[in-house]
């Protein structure tokens, strides 16, 4: 069951069309390498009204543009325009966490090209993701790419996050010596890459849907960051998966998917297309 924390009071109506068309594009990396892009529209003849671009999760070191097919795929069904984006890991063909943002950013851009010439305009469109992915887009929304220089427009005009970290001093401090030698982060950096220190009036509204019982990100640093960006009159909505862990919105037995999938699409289209 999720429970509603904060939301814009609208009433969307989400109509499931038929089986949409899938096919596969490529974007370049900061490195001049080419990465995989899945698109996922509505059906032929069916006009998309929104958009959103999708970044795996897996920690930065694994995980695959196919992670978020499914997501993607139903949310064509929608009348959405989705697009589940792969981006270099760590361990592989990054460096650093900084590598994979520069692909976020790059991905993206390449989304809004293909989106124009679906008539879609970034008012109409989003970035999101699971987890590490979750974070990439939140942070290419939130973060200049160069401080101290302004916060960037984040060139979407939404965010949906599926259980990502937002705070990363809120672990402690053996917990953040490994998340910082994971992700590739120098020493006492953490800071330039947590979202909750840069929230300002004016970030785009955000969906962030997550598990109480979430044994990576756990649900109180969630809290603070939505409590946080409501106070800065920023629009978040936060909704709580009750008992679910980590990665809890996949198909399967969790049973949360279908759920995860018609929240999106209401903020989207709620969001987005009404605007």
């Amino acid at each position: 069951m999720a429970v509603l924390l904060y939301f814009r009071a609208a009433v969307v109506e989400c109509v499931v069309m038929t089986a949409g068309r899938e096919s596969p594009s490529m974007y370049e990396a900061a490195d001049g390498s080419e990465l995989p892009m899945l698109l996922f529209e509505p059906a032929e003849g069916a006009q998309p009204v929104a958009g959103i671009v999708m970044f795996h999760g897996g920690a930065l070191r694994k995980g695959s543009a196919d992670g978020l097919a499914p997501h993607c795929r139903r949310l064509a069904a929608r009348g959405i325009f989705a697009a589940s984006a792969g981006y270099r890991l760590i361990g592989q063909a990054a460096m650093n966490i900084d590598d994979c943002i520069s692909d976020a950013r790059r991905a993206v851009e390449h989304f809004l090209r293909l989106a124009a010439l679906r008539g879609l305009d970034s008012s109409c469109l989003a970035s999101g993701g699971s987890s590490a992915g979750g974070h990439l887009a939140l942070v290419a929304a939130m973060i200049a790419p160069v401080p101290p220089l302004p916060a960037p427009k984040p060139g979407v005009a939404a965010v949906v996050a599926l259980n990502p970290v937002v705070d990363l001093l809120a672990y402690s401090p053996e917990q953040l010596r490994i998340l910082e030698q994971d992700a590739g982060i120098a020493g006492g950096r953490a800071i330039e890459y947590s979202p909750i220190e840069f929230v300002r009036p004016g970030n785009p509204p955000m969906l962030i849907q997550h598990g109480t019982h979430d044994e990576v990100a756990p649900i109180g640093q969630v809290r603070r960051f939505r409590d946080v960006m409501v106070q800065a009159g920023n629009d978040c909505m936060l909704l709580e998966y009750e008992r679910a862990e980590h990665a809890f919105h996949y198909p399967g037995p969790a049973g949360h998917f279908d759920d995860v999938i018609d929240a999106t699409a209401e903020f989207l289209l709620g969001w987005l297309a009404a605007d």
